[in-house]
């Protein structure tokens, strides 16, 4: 069972009022009232002629605030000092009567049959409350304290840490193979795996002093009075104890964890600012593939700018702000222009282009990669209807797996009446990574169709040989990368020519980009490279300024298209 964890604060610390107050001085308080309500009873009774009258009954009204303040046992205490008071007190002021004994004890006994009575309600009613509290605070599956426990508590710690003047931390900490035994074996375990880690890191991290399920993911550890390097040791602490071996339903198995820290850097610090940038840390981690990060302020300038770029980005496609540029292909056997690839470029309100590099990642992340790349495939058929030659275009993960979008570019090739094999896909090591067996569905689908597929940014992934014999692709993409600097290094060149008979022993056309030299040029046709790209030649060009350029090239090469 996990355990659960309890704020530095009083149960009472989520009341209002009065009962927000320091326990001894909320007693003094309540005791001071019970006891000015008894005398004020007793006087109002004294004044108004004694108990012969109604007015004994005044003295039900501290019997019943004792009731509600200190439940059973105040509420007879009360009782019975106001049954005792009564008792002496005569039966009628003005002649001195007396009550009988009876009179009293009945009295008595009515005070404390309601105190009993009225204590009793008010103990059922604050257990019934306590229990909705737990129950609101706790997960069901797991037993660890949720989100709202988090907020509630966090709120305490802040507080105290502003009194004190130390800082409070967080660390979210993510199990990103939580899916996996989701899969494997169900819900129950993926419960199981999160409270087994929670007690495991409550033992093995005694500065944690609370640990809360913040979703089905992720646990959220608060650390009062911590330091920034502090808080940096802990962590690492945390990614050894994930490595650990963990038993859940008698299969062993090792979490994967991933952490993201903040720390409290001002008074004013409220817990979903905290939170918050937790989570920012997290994703940081995550997009970095570092076990942990520490908040940094340009993580959230950078979150606040992608979220107005993509933005930006739905409505330039709206407004047709996007155009294709198209840099040449060359054939080093004898250098005629064989083709072109085809690369979006965004063109702003004023006229200025916005580079790629600034919006293409963090659009390739969300659900408009798909209309980008259905514009760039549209504009691509369409300039190889009008054009001779070849244009390649570029696929994301998300393309290459979106069924639609691949029923899409087989409509346009179609609509456009081209040759298939006039199109190519290029497509990153890291993409086919992701899901090799679903990469090579796609693959075969396009080829099935004529579609010629390219492996670009050869080198820079995975590497890996093996993968090569199983895709039925036409081509490899050498990364610029392998050829900056060629010409100066010795084993950059034995390192290509490798690339280069790999490819070629499985019958793939071989592209070097990035080349920016004569002497690139020469070496790369020495070693058998089938085809450049790169500002040797020409950068990505416009449409109109691409056709004057090939034009250009031909009359001074004296050839035309291969």
């Amino acid at each position: 069972m996990a355990v659960l964890f309890t704020s530095p604060i009083s149960e009472d610390r989520r009341s209002f009022g009065w009962r927000s107050w320091p326990a001894p001085l909320r007693h003094v308080a309540c005791g001071g009232a019970l006891l000015a309500l008894l005398g004020a009873g007793t006087l109002a009774v004294y004044l108004t002629g004694g108990t012969t009258y109604s007015y004994p009954y005044l003295m039900l009204v501290p019997v019943l605030l004792a009731a509600a303040w200190y439940e059973l046992p105040g509420a007879l205490v009360v009782a019975m000092a106001a049954g005792l008071l009564m008792a002496a007190m005569p039966l009628d002021v003005a002649d001195g009567t007396s009550q009988a004994p009876s009179n009293w004890l009945i009295r008595l006994g009515l005070y404390l049959a309601l105190g009993a009575i009225a204590g009793w309600l008010f103990h059922l009613l604050r257990k019934s409350s306590e229990t909705r509290e737990i129950v609101a605070r706790t997960d069901p599956r797991s037993g660890l304290p949720n989100p709202i426990a988090l907020k509630e508590d966090l709120a305490d710690w802040l507080a105290a840490s502003r009194r004190h003047g130390t800082s409070v931390g967080l660390i979210l900490v993510r199990i990103t193979d939580i899916t996996d035994v989701l899969e494997a074996m169900g819900a129950d375990a993926s419960d199981e795996l999160v409270s087994a880690i929670s007690e495991r890191l409550s033992c093995e991290v005694p500065e944690v002093e609370g640990i809360y399920h913040f979703n089905t993911a992720e646990l959220m550890l608060v650390l009062s009075d911590i330091a920034h390097d502090e808080l940096e040791r802990i962590a690492r602490r945390l990614a050894e104890v994930g490595e650990d071996n963990l038993v859940v339903q008698d299969v062993p198995m090792r979490a994967q964890l991933v952490l993201g820290s903040s720390l409290q850097q001002a008074r004013d610090t409220q817990p979903d600012d905290l939170i918050h940038e937790a989570r920012i840390a997290m994703f940081a981690a995550l997009e970095k593939q570092r076990f942990h990060c520490h908040f940094s302020p340009a993580f959230k300038r950078r979150t606040v700018q992608t979220i107005k770029m993509i933005s930006q980005v739905r409505r330039g496609l709206e407004q047709g702000e996007f155009e294709l540029h198209y840099q040449p292909k060359i054939r080093l056997l004898d250098g005629r222009v064989c083709g072109c690839e085809g690369l979006i470029r965004w063109r702003d309100g004023e006229g200025g282009l916005i580079s790629p590099g600034l919006f293409m990642p963090k659009v390739e992340n969300t659900t408009l990669i798909a209309p980008l790349t259905r514009f760039v495939a549209s504009e691509a058929c369409r300039f190889v209807a009008d054009d001779p030659g070849s244009v390649s275009i570029n696929f994301s993960v998300r393309n290459l797996f979106d069924e639609e979008l691949l029923h899409m570019l087989q409509d346009m090739v179609e609509e456009h009446r081209i040759a298939p094999q006039r199109l190519e896909i290029e497509i990153t090591e890291s993409a086919l990574m992701q899901d090799l067996g679903a990469a090579k569905r796609a693959i075969e689908r396009m080829r099935c169709h004529g579609i010629g597929v390219s492996i670009d940014d050869f080198g820079t992934g995975f590497a890996s040989f093996n993968y090569l014999r199983h895709l039925p692709i036409t081509g490899l993409k050498i990364d610029r990368a392998f050829v900056n600097g060629l010409e100066l290094d010795e084993r950059a060149r034995k390192l290509i020519a490798c690339m280069i008979d790999v490819g070629h022993a499985l019958d793939l056309v071989v592209t070097a980009e990035g080349v920016e030299n004569a002497m690139q040029r020469d070496i790369l046709r020495e070693l058998g490279c089938d085809q450049a790209q790169g500002f040797l030649y020409a950068p990505a060009l416009p449409l109109d300024r691409y056709h004057e350029w090939r034009r250009a090239y031909a009359a001074c090469q004296g050839n035309s298209f291969g």
